[in-house]
């Protein structure tokens, strides 16, 4: 079947990046390609890689441009998708790859963003592990889907295991992160210039203050943990993208460490995305580049008794942009994987 599929912030990193993933998809026809300051201007001029698309002029972003089509990916700035959201028609699937609706809680929303919470929406996390299974079975025939932060999607994968299996204590996890500069956004400012990162890793909201900290908590409640203490650390290095979160929590007492491994493979056997290497081969954000692939590792730090959990993903891909696919089949009732690579770009 042919999918009519609208996208707002077209010009931006997350925007380019769902036309280029979108791109793969057997069924995916593009209509309205739209954004605020680019409006008029070809998609050559802002993503000069989607050739096919080049010569595609970028609409404003209004309702009326946006209604119509069977599908809608709002890649817009947190904060500017519940206006839109509100008046677009009910039987349009709309995927938002903002923050907008993905917190259940008005107070950690007002906390952490500000203004009034526009609400919650079915969370675009398949994988997630929920009471009564994978997030997936709330996603199917689902008309609106909050699309996960891509900082949260790498440490809630990297540390469900542990947690829905009890085999860590999770009042006490460090999540370190080192993120690609796409992670912080398509805009002009001093801390994000050539010259200003290149050779340098400046940690950023740093003391509790990250955004995407609520929505990691909320995500480790929901696999199984009755508290949860986090200490979130995002490092921004010289590539531009890519995520390498290495997260670590007590060890439960009385588990092994064969144990703790166990509880990685069993989560992930049946999950086609997320890969658990083999002992010994720890991931690289260069295998996963391009690909909607999670590459993770667990190990047991014997002396400091923690177990150490690391994950590799694409910001843009398994963090964004692959993540709304992923969903969109889910909730279309399509094979899951269609339009999705699992191979990576590198060197």
């Amino acid at each position: 079947m042919a999918l009519s599929v609208a996208v707002a912030g077209a010009s931006g990193y997350v925007g380019g990046e769902v036309l280029r993933v979108f791109s793969a998809h057997p069924d995916v026809e593009f209509g309205a390609l739209t954004a605020h300051s680019s409006a008029g201007d070809t998609i050559r001029t802002h993503q000069p890689h989607l050739v096919p698309l080049g010569d595609r002029v970028i609409l404003p972003t209004t309702v009326e441009a946006l209604a119509g089509h069977d599908v809608v990916v709002l890649a817009l700035p947190h904060g500017a998708s519940g206006e839109i959201a509100a008046q677009l028609p009910a039987d349009t699937l709309v995927l938002d790859c903002g923050a907008d609706y993905r917190l259940a809680s008005a107070a950690a929303w007002a906390e952490y963003y500000g203004g009034a919470h526009a609400g919650t929406w079915p969370y675009g996390l398949p994988e997630l592990i929920t009471p009564t299974g994978r997030q997936r079975d709330a996603l199917k025939g689902s008309r609106r889907v909050a699309v996960p932060g891509c900082n949260v999607t790498a440490v809630t994968l990297a540390m469900q295991p542990g947690v829905a299996a009890r085999v860590v204590d999770p009042t006490d996890i460090v999540a370190t992160l080192a993120v690609g500069y796409s992670g912080a956004g398509k805009k002009l400012a001093t801390n994000l210039l050539a010259s200003e990162g290149l050779g340098a890793a400046v940690p950023y909201a740093v003391g509790g203050t990250h955004r995407h900290i609520p929505e990691i908590i909320q995500n480790l409640l929901s696999a199984g943990a009755d508290d949860v203490r986090l200490s979130f650390t995002p490092v921004l290095v010289p590539m531009s993208r890519g995520i390498l979160a290495t997260v670590t929590a007590p060890i439960a007492d009385g588990v092994s460490a064969d144990a703790v491994r166990a509880a990685w493979v069993d989560a992930y056997a049946d999950e086609p995305f997320m890969h658990v290497l083999p002992e010994g081969q720890w991931p690289s954000t260069a295998g996963a580049i391009g690909a909607n692939t999670a590459l993770m590792q667990v190990t047991v730090d014997a002396k400091a008794r923690r177990v150490q959990a690391v994950c590799a993903i694409d910001n843009l891909v398994k963090g964004t942009a692959g993540a709304a696919l992923q969903s969109m089949n889910v909730a279309l009732g399509l094979p899951e994987e269609t339009g999705l690579n699992q191979i990576g770009v590198a060197p």
